[in-house]
Order: structure tokens, then C-alpha cells, then sequence
């Protein structure tokens, strides 16, 4: 069992991630080199159990230890303490990449380094880093809180000892573990984002509204929220990234990304993370 785990990046997933591990009474560390985002991913998780508060799913004291369990700050240094690292920031390799660099100098040999990504080759991310043995996908789902899944998925050259470890570590925070091949999209994502794309291609073509495809997929496949306004939940940036890493990977045309989501993303209308997408917040 890991006593100690550092999340690098506090965006959606990353204080997700820190919130739940908390509430399991896990000692996180949420780094993030930007001040700001430090400060709003405190300030979401303290809003989060300030709500749990009210509705008497949480006492006072289990509110004072979440917060306790959570350290927030701008140092990666922080990493060479670990047992394990969960890097969630964007789904650039290049910006991936450039975290692994700084973590081949900092994290010890026997550390564990998991990447949340949701569409990334383990395989490649496993090549940046020193010990590829050491590197696993763990794949957890938004809003991490709530959501039971997690992916986890070997790379070429993970390790039985790491995978092992990783499954004790998921299945006694309580989340449930789908163990994947390392391809493109995994399962959810080789699945759902297509989805999200084809509903793009209805709107773009004119066939219906945002509104009533929702309603339509909504009413007529027992889904509790339709693709868009998901696409919306998600982020059309991170649909986009993973639109465009099926369409490289995979060289179908079925993975082609919508131009109408690339102009959506250019114009930052990203969903619920701008306030603006294809519904208005």
C-alpha cells in the first residue's frame, strides 16, 4: 500500500483525484507549479466538502481530516518523497515530456510513476522516464469523486510488481479496476469521444440543435446526460486532444475531429471550464 502520493497538476482531474484520496484517508500532495492554480484547487475542494458538510454526508471532524491530508504546493521536490506520483496535467507529450525530464533527476528508484492520461501510449510515456518498469497508466474518471472506474494499463515494459501494486492500491481506495492493453483511446475513450465527435458532426451539418440531440440521445439510449452537453463536462480542448491522437494513431477517417469542435476549441469556448461551449454556463 502506497502511505505517501503526490498529484502533479491541479486542474479538474488532479483535485479530483487529491479530494477522493483524501477522503481515504491517504496523505496527498497536489503540486502544481502555477500559484493560481494551486489556490483554485483548494478553494474547489473546500467548497466541495463545505457542501458534503450540509447535506450530513460528512461531520466536521472527517472535514478537518480531508483537509488535513491534502498539502498543496509549487515544489516537484516534493516527488523524491513519494511512494507514488500521479501526473495528470494536459495531454501534450511534449509538455508530459518535459515533466518526466525533471522527474528522472528528482523521484527515487523505488517510486512508482502513474499517468492519468486519457488517450497517451504508456509505452512512449514509459520511454521518457529512467525506469519504464516503474511507469503504468491509471486511468481515473471525471468527477473523480464519484466515478467507480479506473483504467489501468501496462506499458511494453511495466512491471507484474507494478501492476500488482497499483491494483492493491485502486481496489482499497474502493474504485473498481479494468485492466487495458495500451491503445489508443483505452476503452471508454476509444468509445465515447467518437460518440461526442459524430454528435459535433449532426450540429455541424444542421440535422438538429444542441439541444435536441442531447434530448434525443438523452430519451432515446437511456443516457444521463447527452454528448454535448458531456463534451461541454469533459472539455472540448481535452475531446479535441484525444480526436486528434485517435486520428494519428489509428489513420482512420472515422476518428477525423469535427472542424465545428477544432473552431469551438480555437474560440476557447471549452465547455464548463470557460463557462461557454455548446451551452452557455
Amino acid at each position: 500500500m502506497f502511505h505517501s502520493v503526490a498529484i502533479i497538476g491541479a486542474g479538474q482531474m488532479g483535485t479530483g483525484i487529491s479530494q477522493y484520496l483524501a477522503m481515504k484517508n491517504i496523505k496527498v500532495t497536489l503540486i502544481d507549479y502555477k500559484e493560481a492554480n494551486i489556490y483554485k484547487a483548494k478553494q474547489s475542494i473546500n467548497n466541495n466538502l463545505n457542501k458534503l458538510l450540509l447535506k450530513e454526508k460528512m461531520t466536521n471532524d472527517e472535514l478537518l481530516q480531508v483537509q488535513s491530508s491534502i498539502n498543496y504546493t509549487t515544489e516537484i521536490d516534493k516527488c523524491s518523497e513519494m511512494d507514488l506520483v500521479i501526473e495528470s496535467i494536459s495531454e501534450s507529450l511534449d509538455k508530459k515530456q518535459e515533466l518526466f525530464n525533471k522527474l528522472n533527476e528528482i523521484m527515487n528508484e523505488n517510486s512508482i510513476l502513474a499517468t492519468n492520461t486519457s488517450s497517451l501510449s504508456i509505452t512512449k510515456l514509459s520511454a521518457m522516464y529512467k525506469i519504464p518498469s516503474k511507469v503504468i497508466g491509471i486511468h481515473f474518471f471525471n468527477p473523480a469523486v464519484i466515478m467507480p472506474l479506473v483504467e489501468i494499463i501496462n506499458g511494453l515494459e511495466t512491471s507484474k510488481d507494478t501492476i500488482a501494486q497499483v491494483n492493491e492500491f485502486i481496489e482499497k481506495i474502493n474504485k473498481i479496476p479494468v485492466f487495458v492493453l495500451d491503445h489508443s483511446g483505452f476503452i471508454v475513450n476509444r468509445i465515447l469521444i467518437p460518440m461526442i465527435n459524430e454528435a459535433v458532426f449532426v450540429l455541424q451539418e444542421g440535422i438538429a440543435s444542441a439541444e435536441e440531440i442531447d434530448k434525443a440521445m438523452k430519451l432515446g439510449s437511456n443516457q444521463p446526460m447527452g454528448p454535448l452537453e458531456l463534451g461541454d463536462f469533459i472539455g472540448l480542448d481535452t475531446c479535441l486532444s484525444i480526436m486528434e491522437t485517435l486520428h494519428s494513431n489509428l489513420g482512420e477517417d472515422k476518428y477525423r475531429p469535427a472542424p465545428l469542435l477544432r473552431k469551438y476549441v480555437d474560440g476557447n469556448h471549452l465547455g464548463r471550464k470557460t463557462k461557454r461551449g455548446f451551452y452557455l454556463y
